[in-house]
């Protein structure tokens, strides 16, 4: 998994360096020390990957979904027997606390879980004929090869919520794991391989996008590709893979409402917008980043908002609210994003700063920021920032606060607070979003539920549930014609 120091590709059950012999190097985010060097892949070393999975896919595809789900169980209790290294390592490569690392390795083992088993289910469904003494049925079928791109926010669970559902309907799987996580990645395959899943099964490259991601997306014997990401990457992934009709599953960003009313529980609608806010440093495409308040208690809001954001503390440990941002070129991003802002008009009323004392001053820290006195057409209100930084926004009712919801370009999550079963179920109802909440946060997923969103974040596409299996299979329907004279 790493080798003194150095992360290797995994392809067709082994370890390998990239063919240019390049390294990049990833750095802690709290420590801003070099953790490891890692292979830098480019296209010939994507070609192997593939290569390799084109070969494991027949006899994999062949194999009864019962017997691949009881393969990938194995794998699921070689990831729970690793928890406390997989844990470690989330919490090196993020700057997690070692509760939210150990935390974040329990979902994704609680994905495999389910996932895993699906291969006792897998339903198709039969269906009836205007022909008589026929009889027709669906049954799913595996596309091939699978392209799974991962970001890093949260690297565990992103890597379980597309390989466990792309593997158990049959596919072989190419990861391009995230730069900033590689080790994770890593791991996983290791993990796979003590399991006895086949070799070329499951293949991991590292590198970046351009050189390693791109390749896989273009390349003719990928079926189907699931990116989580930008949304200027999907968008130019969706160009790509489009052109060659591959699937594609796109997981994109949010610009998310977390609206406040007047009848609210403030105590609690505080408490979920902090979680929501700057939960994982904001590094959340569900992360609440517009909050709409109701004029009439904005005021008593704003002010337990700001005092209760001034308390959280910012560190690595399990005693810390929010750890550092993933690496210094997103850090710089985001602090260009809030100083642009306040040049704007903005008011900036809680952080907006990097950390410069001796206890962060050589991580990726930002303060966890509150800005007011927003334009809802600023660029800050209606591009993803993703990190802790939110804006708050004043109006009068009720459907204000939805029309302002909905005045976004993204459609990923949302949230409303409220007493009123009516507001809250025309909230429901009527917002653009692929994932709405009462009384709760912008936030959540568990393996069971779908996942996405409408308009500039994602395709159409669910993951996880039951409904990533449409994802990584296709529908073949059946049809079997008798004739009772031969019966």
């Amino acid at each position: 998994m790493v080798s003194n120091s150095h992360v290797l590709n995994w392809i067709c059950g082994e370890e390998r360096g990239a063919g240019g012999g390049e390294r990049f190097e990833k750095i802690n985010p709290h420590t801003g020390e070099v953790l490891w060097s890692v292979v830098r892949s480019r296209e010939k070393d994507v070609q192997q990957a593939v290569d390799a999975a084109r070969a494991a896919f027949p006899a994999w595809a062949r194999t009864p979904a019962v017997k691949r789900g009881e393969m990938l169980h194995a794998l699921v209790d070689s990831l729970r027997n690793a928890r406390q290294e997989m844990g470690k390592i989330v919490a090196n490569e993020t700057g997690k606390s070692p509760a939210s690392a150990l935390a974040e390795t329990d979902g994704a083992i609680l994905l495999g879980e389910f996932f895993s088993g699906e291969g006792q289910r897998l339903y198709g469904r039969t269906s009836t004929s205007a022909t008589p003494n026929r009889y027709a049925s669906t049954i799913r079928q595996p596309l091939g090869v699978a392209g799974l791109i991962v970001p890093a926010n949260t690297p565990i669970a992103n890597v379980a919520w597309k390989a466990f559902p792309a593997l158990i309907c049959g596919n072989a799987v190419v990861l391009k794991a995230a730069e900033d996580s590689p080790a994770v990645a890593a791991l996983f395959a290791k993990l796979a391989h003590e399991a006895r899943l086949p070799a070329g099964l499951l293949n991991v490259i590292h590198g970046f996008g351009p050189e390693a991601g791109a390749p896989l997306v273009a390349h003719p014997d990928v079926a189907v590709i699931s990116f989580t990401g930008s949304t200027s990457a999907g968008r130019e992934i969706a160009a790509v893979a489009g052109k060659r009709l591959a699937r594609v599953s796109l997981e994109l960003g949010g610009k998310n409402p977390f609206v406040v009313c007047d009848d609210a529980d403030l105590e609690n609608a505080v408490k979920w917008a902090l979680l929501s806010a700057f939960s994982n440093a904001g590094q959340r495409c569900a992360s609440g980043s517009r909050i709409i308040v109701f004029e009439r208690i904005a005021e008593r809001f704003r002010d337990l908002l700001v005092e209760r954001t001034a308390r959280l503390k910012v560190g690595p440990a399990d005693t810390d609210d929010l750890g550092p941002v993933i690496n210094e070129r997103a850090l710089q991003r985001m602090l260009a994003a809030v100083e642009g802002a306040v040049k704007r008009g903005a008011r900036l009323l809680a952080g907006g700063k990097r950390l410069t004392d001796e206890a962060h001053r050589r991580g990726f820290y930002l303060q966890p920021t509150v800005l007011e006195s927003v334009s809802p057409d600023d660029s800050i209100s209606t591009e993803e920032v993703f990190g802790p930084v939110t804006c708050l926004y004043r109006v009068g009712d009720f459907e204000s606060a939805l029309a302002l919801a909905n005045r976004s370009p993204y459609g990923l999550t949302a949230c409303i607070h409220t007493a009123s079963v009516h507001r809250a179920t025309e909230f429901t109802q009527r917002v653009e979003a692929g994932v709405a909440v009462v009384n709760g946060g912008t936030f959540g997923s568990e393996p069971h539920m779908p996942f996405g969103g409408v308009k500039a974040s994602g395709n159409g596409t669910r993951e996880p549930g039951t409904e990533a299996l449409d994802v990584y299979s296709s529908l073949k329907n059946v049809i079997v014609q008798t004739d009772p004279s031969k019966v």
